[in-house]
């Protein structure tokens, strides 16, 4: 199966992707993929989103300049929605705080961002901190 394929598409092909600061770990912006989208993201390494007002693919930066080095690419845990990890160009990021340890998943990982896509695959990547079954009783 094509990784693509594991993605839940929308009724318009789309999925919404934020991007987040690799440095900080401030959430930069959101906006829309489509299967080109990501996988021209995945293939370049750089941030290209699909623009609903232009009808058309949109590399960030293309006209400002202030492109998205992509360092991780996650997938959530139903699947629907893209987190992008990113060094964003134009300014230098602060220092990175130090993440929490609390369960923010249903699926008992801090994150619901545990899947990474690696060599046409996605992986989980975050362990599970407490058994799901313990938590939803």
């Amino acid at each position: 199966m094509n990784w693509l394929d594991e993605v839940k598409w929308d009724a318009q092909g789309l999925i919404p992707a934020i991007a987040q600061e690799v440095g900080t770990g401030d959430v930069l912006m959101f906006a829309w993929m489509n299967r080109a989208a990501l996988a021209e993201t995945a293939s370049l390494g750089q941030a290209v989103y699909w623009s609903r007002s232009r009808g058309r693919l949109w590399h960030k930066g293309e006209a400002s300049g202030h492109f998205q080095t992509v360092h991780d690419i996650r997938l959530d845990c139903d699947n629907d929605v893209i987190l992008l990890k990113v060094t964003q160009h134009g300014h230098e990021p602060a220092a990175a705080g130090s993440p929490a340890a609390s369960i923010a998943c249903h699926t008992g990982r801090h994150s619901c961002f545990f899947q990474r896509y690696e060599n046409g695959q996605w992986h989980a990547v975050e362990p599970v901190l407490q058994d799901p079954k313990s938590i939803y009783k």
